[in-house]
């Protein structure tokens, strides 16, 4: 038999609780078991409550409370341990308990917790008063609830038979007006016994007054509904377009440090080509060399002259593929209907994309083609070759148009070749920093 910390036996360990835990009593006993675990060394406790040893109270209580319950149910010297730290940090509470007279003061919860713990004899009657107790409680708790919503409902039925009484008064008032209203109709009636077609008429067109202010107002709070919703409406769609502007803003910083980046891989590959083509010796130059002369064997600027290549020549085409980065653009129906106009425009586009597909893959430089869209009787399926870009100007764009905006893209500096014969998209592409070229000289560089 298992003593208490008193001595004595401990009778009420016969005892049996023949019915669940009441929830309150369960969470005190569980929180008494987390208080007193970090009194035990690790091997005092039961080897399912080892891993929880380092845990805080709290933690414990949240996470082992499961475990402990029934560690202090199945395990009478884990039980016994708990308890000898329950007297030690209760000694009043727990000294009742073994008098057999708990505190009167005491809140049953706890009564019942320290009871269940330490089992002395009348334990389980205190547990199920502690359980009766509460459940007491939770009763008194919802009836003084049901009283609130009760006071709370028979306020609500006054005021509405306060509404209803000041209503019936305002009906019997404009009652009485309307009454005072027919009785003088009637007087003027029986004044006018003569001309009782027109007392009708007038009534009528009273009446039909009344139905007009009637549908007046209906007319007005209609309106003002419909103003509300259109004001909402007018706030989404501000609320949309303003976080439409702001990202319209992000990808419009996206672009310049896009073109800024395109512009800075440019000056970087010319810098690079530029060397190599002059291939520069590793050595720093000396300060004779800066003195402007004519050195024997170099070229002057005559011979220099005599070597420039004609507009014509398709090998400009070529020099201008070689700069770094260089990207060409190509007016695309104004160099098949210079080359070959006889030739349906889908056979046209196909024989130029193809030729420009083996211009890009031997040059390697970024090629688009622009069509005009207005061209076009149906969408185009077309599946656009490897290294060329296509384009189709949009309803009321002209691909000279979108030419022009294409060269606006692109950063200052870049190498932008325009091929057209349009001599107005020379001239624009031109004044925007690129470098226009014949169709003629594309033809013969295909061809």
């Amino acid at each position: 038999m298992v003593e208490t910390a008193g001595g004595g036996p401990q009778d009420g360990a016969a005892e049996v609780l023949d019915r669940p835990l009441p929830d309150g009593v369960r969470r005190r006993v569980v929180q008494i078991v987390a208080d007193g675990f970090g009194g035990l060394t690790i091997a005092e406790l039961p080897a399912q409550l080892r891993q929880y040893a380092r845990f805080a109270p709290n933690r414990r209580a949240k996470f082992a409370g499961n475990a402990m319950a029934a560690a202090l149910e199945t395990d009478p010297l884990f039980r016994q341990r708990i308890g000898e730290k329950l007297r030690e940090s209760q000694p009043e509470l727990t000294g009742a308990l073994d008098s057999g007279s708990p505190p009167p003061a005491a809140d049953p919860l706890d009564v019942a917790a320290a009871a269940y713990v330490l089992r002395p004899p009348g334990w389980v009657k205190l547990v199920a008063a502690a359980g009766e107790e509460a459940q007491r409680a939770d009763a008194e708790r919802a009836d003084e609830e049901t009283r609130a919503e009760l006071e709370r409902l028979r306020a609500e039925l006054d005021r509405a038979h306060e509404h209803t009484r000041s209503e019936t008064e305002r009906l019997r008032a404009e009652l009485d007006a309307a009454k005072k209203e027919t009785d003088s109709l009637h007087r003027k009636l029986r004044s006018a016994l003569a001309d009782v077609k027109r007392g009708e008429a007038a009534l009528r067109k009273l009446r039909g007054e009344m139905e007009a202010v009637r549908a007046e107002g209906q007319a007005q709070v209609s309106a003002a509904e419909s103003e509300t919703r259109r004001l909402k409406a007018r706030l989404g769609e501000t609320e949309a377009a303003l976080e439409a502007a702001r990202r319209a803003a992000r990808e419009g910083r996206s672009v310049e440090d896009m073109r800024v980046r395109l512009l800075l891989d440019t000056v970087l590959d010319a810098a690079q080509g530029l060397r190599r083509e002059l291939a520069l010796p590793p050595v720093s130059v000396r300060p004779a060399e800066t003195v402007d002369a004519v050195e024997p064997g170099r070229m002057t600027p005559k011979d220099i002259a005599a070597r420039a290549l004609s507009e014509d020549d398709p090998a400009v085409l070529d020099q201008l593929l070689a700069l770094p980065q260089a990207h060409l653009v190509v007016d695309g129906y104004n160099v098949t209907k210079t080359g070959y106009p006889q030739m349906p425009l889908e056979k046209q586009r196909l024989r130029l994309l193809g030729q420009l597909a083996q211009l890009a893959a031997q040059t390697g430089a970024e090629v688009t083609c622009v069509f005009d869209g207005a061209e076009l009787a149906a969408p185009v399926l077309l599946a656009p070759p490897r290294g060329v870009r296509v384009l189709f100007s949009k309803p009321g764009v002209t691909a000279d148009e979108l030419i022009r905006q294409l060269v606006r893209a692109e950063p200052p500096g870049r190498p932008v070749i325009v091929v057209s014969t349009d001599r107005e998209v020379a001239d624009g592409v031109a004044r925007a920093g690129a470098r226009p070229v014949a169709s003629a000289v594309l033809l013969k560089r295909l061809s």
